[in-house]
């Protein structure tokens, strides 16, 4: 009888451990600011915050699903740090990463909503006397790319459709780098190098911590400006507008999950 019980235990939880695996913990979302997440605050019932590296993570449900609310600051390293927290400290089954971006595709116009398939880092690369080269090494493919969730992606697009309507919402690549890019000519270096629709700060730093923990993720990203000579004023008449507009798509997403 005995080894019966020994038996069955080892079985318990060599079945456990695939569930465990597969991650059934909460959805982990996270921004780089403050505006990005006010929304999706107002409209959670938060039960407990954590606060892990003086960063708050703020725990609870929204629209029916438990979460786990971050602003983990601007830029990659900010946004890899509570990526990795988010994964390791509360087991999050997958990561939704929105907030606002410039506009690069000549198709995206400001308050449009681009859904990453993929991520880049466009300013990963070398310096020498010649000039900046960039390098693929950061991404997870030859072409430097880090592909998100396509199911998480659909259901992004198809809420985002549902939101800003068929007209106003892209798929495609999202740009990541530690600058606020407004330059009409590293958009064209961006379009060429990248074919991206969107440039931002923290997106594919996000992506590749997900991806390394086999995480599924996705970034949603309103366009605040074209990422042009006059970005820094559109982005401060149409910022808070185009980050609640990214948190409406997270909370419809969320109700069709």
């Amino acid at each position: 009888m005995k080894n019966r019980i020994t038996v069955l235990l080892i079985l318990i939880t060599l079945f456990a451990l695939p569930l465990s695996a597969a991650g059934n913990g909460p959805i982990g979302i996270i921004t780089a600011m403050s505006n990005e997440l006010s929304l999706l605050l107002e409209n959670a019932d938060i039960e407990e915050t954590r606060t892990i590296g003086g960063v708050d993570y703020n725990i609870g449900t929204l629209e029916g699903q438990d979460v786990v609310l971050v602003k983990a600051g601007i830029g990659k390293i900010m946004a890899a740090a509570g990526a990795a927290t988010l994964i390791n400290e509360f087991d999050v089954s997958s990561i939704i990463f929105t907030g606002i971006a410039g506009g690069v595709g000549d198709e995206t116009e400001v308050m449009d909503i681009v859904v990453s398939t993929d991520l880049a880092v466009h300013d990963y690369g070398n310096i020498n006397n010649d000039g900046f080269a960039w390098d693929a090494v950061a991404g997870t493919d030859e072409n430097g790319r880090i592909p998100a969730d396509p199911e998480l992606t659909e259901l992004a697009y198809d809420s985002a459709v549902k939101v800003v309507g068929e007209d106003s919402a892209f798929k495609g690549t999202i740009a990541t780098g530690d600058q606020f890019v407004a330059s009409e000519s590293y958009v064209k270096v961006l379009q060429d190098r990248f074919n991206a629709l969107a440039c931002e700060m923290e997106g594919a730093a996000v992506a590749l911590v997900a991806y390394s923990y086999d995480v599924p993720f996705v970034v949603i990203r309103c366009m605040s400006d074209k990422a042009d000579g006059l970005a820094h004023d559109t982005y401060a008449n149409f910022g808070d507008t185009a980050a609640d507009n990214s948190a409406t798509i997270v909370m419809t997403m969320l109700e069709s999950m």
